[in-house]
This record gives structure tokens, sequence and C-alpha cells, in this order.
């Protein structure tokens, strides 16, 4: 079956985005917020750089329970993405990413040069269901990141949140004005 990402707004509750998802579990949960709000924060942490953005990110199991969190170049790894640092904190097979939510503040990489998978992939790999981020990645680093349309074709649910967009460029002032 296919179906469109879902896009949450403040004034018209959806909007369809033009890429493939899953199923129908981009319906916004309760909780959503709540984690975003901690991936805010977390990209705040990173240390600044004029070549790549701060990014947090948080994995929250299927019971909503924090599972692990990271952000850019966490422990002073200048090419640490924070999807990358969250996945690593956990062991790979855990039982528990299975039907997993990532929440990341800007859409996982789909090219990268500084590491050998993608967080596309790596997020993929794992064995996550959904992904919840609040900012498409723009155009400054990669020409045409396809984040959202290789993990939508993967088959897991994809959900933007834009109504935490300005939160999440917020750390990134340097970089997009």
């Amino acid at each position: 079956m296919e179906q469109e990402c879902i896009t949450h707004t403040k004034d018209s509750g959806v909007a369809e985005r033009p890429f493939r998802q899953a199923d129908n579990l981009g319906v916004m949960r309760d909780d959503d917020s709540g984690w975003m709000r901690i991936a805010i924060e977390l990209a705040w942490r990173c240390p600044p750089s004029d070549t790549a953005f701060s990014v947090g990110a948080v994995v929250v199991d299927a019971a909503g329970a924090e599972l692990s969190r990271g952000f850019s170049r966490e422990g002073g790894d200048p090419v640490l993405h924070a999807e990358e640092s969250a996945l690593a904190k956990l062991s790979p097979g855990d039982p528990r990413l299975a039907g997993a939510t990532i929440y990341s503040t800007l859409e996982p990489c789909s090219q990268r040069k500084s590491r050998p998978r993608t967080c596309t992939e790596l997020i993929i790999a794992a064995g996550l269901a959904r992904v919840v981020m609040a900012w498409r990645e723009p155009a400054l680093f990669v020409a045409d990141c396809q984040g959202c349309e290789l993990l939508a074709r993967a088959g897991l649910t994809v959900t933007e949140l834009p109504e935490f967009e300005a939160a999440a460029v917020a750390p990134n002032r340097h970089l997009v004005p």
C-alpha cells in the first residue's frame, strides 16, 4: 500500500508530503513533542562546526522508554552524527530496537564521505520502525538528501514535525540564516 509521509502542522493538523510512507502510523503520538524537545536540547550541546549541522537524537522503544540519546560531534569526534551516536550506544540486534522510534532534529543523512554508512543505512540496519524529525536537510552540505524517501522505501514510518523546525534550526543559525 502506497502512502505519503505525514507532516503535522499547528494550523491545519495534517498535510501530505511528497514521499512514501510504509503505513498509517505516521499520526502524531502524544509523546512525540516531548521527545523532540529533548532532541532539540541535545542539539544545543553540539560543539559548533562550520562544516556540519548541530543535531540531537533520541531512541525510544515501542513502550515509550528511552533507550539512548546522542548529538553531533559527541565525545569530541568531529564527524560523529547524532543518530550514529545514539545507535552506537546500543548493542546491534538489541530486541528493543524492533518497533523503536528515533527522534532527530534533522532528516537523517543519505550521503556521507566521513563514514562508510549513512545514518539512514544505520537506522534501517538497526531495525527501527519509525523516524520522527523536525527539519528536512537543506542543500547546504548535501545537494539532494534522500533520507526520508529511503527510510520510507525501506518500510519505516517517517513523521515530520514542522512546528519544531525553528527550534531545530536555532543551534545552526551560524550556517542557515
